[in-house]
């Protein structure tokens, strides 16, 4: 059968399909960013590495090789996906797959959406969950289940049901911050806040302490950061991005089964197609810059191009593009990479119990207040081989996640504290044996903090021929987490083929600016009376 949207998946080539020929979701506002215009092909054989198989560096890939570009891509781990693969793992019952946890693929993730199309055109291996409940230790609840997809009806809808943010609420936010809020403008919106954390934002903006602890703590905390020291600009643009600024909605789609195989193993092969060299297993030692290209060292080997995507995690790259002789590039700009930081240590713990949870669970539950677990997930639901699992067991495979430890907590700490919050929280799960488990720590993320917007380096490096892609990279559309790393992906691909006279490839967003001329004209009106004040600081 045909694909649905052949030829244009990743977004149509420059000049050639309008917004109303083609869109990437169901909101007509969505706007399309057109990629370089240029020939299909030079007529020459471009070599690039790609350093990293996450979602940036497949995304940059695909979006090279379907230029004619000669792509090799290097990937430290025996799977792609970066930080969202899923690996195998061997129990005592049988084979069965790890992941460091559940993600979420939002309907706005437009151009993440467009990239898994290139292996499954109807996104057939993406299911939609009904809702994410949130659920605080103080007895509240709110659920996006029922709330329209169009702003402002989304917001409103949201203040009329909530249990955390009612009319009264509303009549004491803050009306200069609530017109930050309503007014945006990208990037403008996100260096308007630059020393501000989020959580002094949503103070300032007396945003009602139940609301804040429970919906925008839960997403500030999905950053892998904590409020104080998550940028309140990034939370600008998510509040822009799932609310005012779209009518994709707060509700989101999953794979049908772990990530390798549903999303990434067909990706590979789909590349494999295109001529990508892809080396698994293989980290890399270093980059050195020649008269000629860019040099890979690997322990298999040095491998010389033309150009390079570097797309790894945080740390891997500091290594790379700081040392010397690694790219042409100033102290200056190295020294912007050195300063970047990751975010606080995350945990997962994958139970397979031998009890069932009772089938009215939902597949994901938001907490806030419950020690140090952020959300929990009921497998079974959503992912194939987990439902397999449990059918032949009787049990239920149950993750529970938490965002930004505290360093001095030790693991057995918090798996203790994880399972007393499982215990109380779906009972019919206490005290259920633990059949195998499989629990992972780490703190590779980067952190999106309260430092000048513009400082953090993005897409370009001082080197024309080294680009950089990934979740941590500054950006000027409102994009975040997995679409943060597509987006980049691509436009690091456009950089490159740009320079070779190439056409590349279009990216879309949510609307870059308010959607309402009210919002808009509310948010103006506010700015022009406030006083001018002193630079925020977190």
């Amino acid at each position: 059968m045909a694909a649905r949207h052949p030829a244009h998946v990743l977004g149509p080539a420059a000049g050639s399909v309008s917004r109303r020929q083609w869109a990437p979701g169901r909101d007509a506002h969505a706007e399309r960013h057109p990629g370089p215009t240029g020939a299909v092909s030079d007529g020459r054989t471009h070599r690039v590495g790609v350093l990293g198989g996450g979602v940036a560096g497949l995304a940059a890939a695909t979006a090279l090789a379907e230029r004619g570009v000669a792509v090799t891509l290097f990937e430290a781990q025996q799977q792609l996906g970066g930080r969202v693969r899923a690996w195998p793992v061997q129990h005592p019952d049988g084979p069965t797959t790890m992941s460091r946890g559940f993600h979420a693929f939002f309907r706005q993730y437009y151009n993440l959406r467009a990239l898994l199309r290139r292996a499954d055109p109807d996104l057939h291996r993406l299911i939609p969950i009904d809702d994410y409940p949130l659920v605080s230790a103080d007895g509240f609840r709110d659920s996006f289940a029922r709330t329209p997809r169009r702003p402002p009806l989304n917001l409103a809808s949201f203040v009329l049901h909530s249990d955390t943010f009612t009319l009264a609420d509303l009549r004491r936010i803050d009306t200069d911050a609530a017109a930050e809020l309503l007014d945006v403008e990208f990037p403008r919106s996100f260096a308007a806040h630059d020393g501000e954390s989020a959580d002094a934002f949503l103070r300032r903006l007396n945003f009602p302490s139940a609301a804040r602890h429970l919906a925008l703590e839960v997403f500030a905390r999905s950053f892998f950061a904590r409020p104080e020291h998550f940028s309140a600009g990034e939370l600008v643009a998510m509040f822009h991005t799932y609310f005012l600024g779209s009518s994709e909605g707060l509700l989101f789609d999953v794979p049908d089964d772990d990530y390798d195989t549903a999303l990434w193993a067909p990706l590979g092969r789909y590349l494999h197609g295109r001529g990508v060299e892809i080396r698994t297993s293989t980290p890399v030692d270093q980059v050195r810059s020649t008269g000629s290209g860019v040099v890979v060292d690997t322990a298999d080997g040095s491998f010389e191009f033309d150009a390079l995507v570097v797309a790894t995690d945080l740390a891997t790259t500091q290594r790379l593009v700081t040392a010397d002789g690694a790219l042409d590039a100033d102290a200056a700009w190295r020294e912007r990479v050195s300063r970047l930081r990751s975010a606080p240590d995350f945990a997962v713990w994958r139970l397979w119990l031998e009890r069932p949870a009772n089938a009215e669970r939902d597949p994901f539950l938001a907490t806030a207040g419950f020690g140090c677990v952020d959300n929990i997930s009921v497998l079974e639901r959503f992912e194939r081989g987990a439902t397999d699992w449990a059918r032949q067991h009787g049990g239920s495979v149950v993750e529970l996640h938490a965002y930004a430890l505290d360093d001095e907590i030790s693991d057995d700490a918090v798996r203790t504290e994880m399972r007393s919050v499982l215990d109380g929280m779906y009972p019919e799960l206490a005290g259920a044996r633990i059949v195998a488990e499989e629990y992972v720590r780490s703190a590779d993320c980067p952190l999106i903090g309260t430092a000048p917007w513009a400082d953090r380096p993005g897409v370009n490096t001082p080197d024309p021929r080294v680009m950089l892609a990934g979740d941590g990279v500054r950006c000027a559309y409102p994009v975040a987490l997995m679409e943060r790393a597509a987006t980049t992906g691509l436009l690091a691909a456009n950089q490159l083929l740009t320079g070779w006279g190439v056409a590349g490839h279009d990216v879309w967003t949510v609307p870059m600016q308010a959607r309402t001329w009210l919002a808009r004209h509310a948010g103006r009106s506010a700015r022009k009376a406030q006083p001018s004040s002193p630079a925020r600081t977190a």
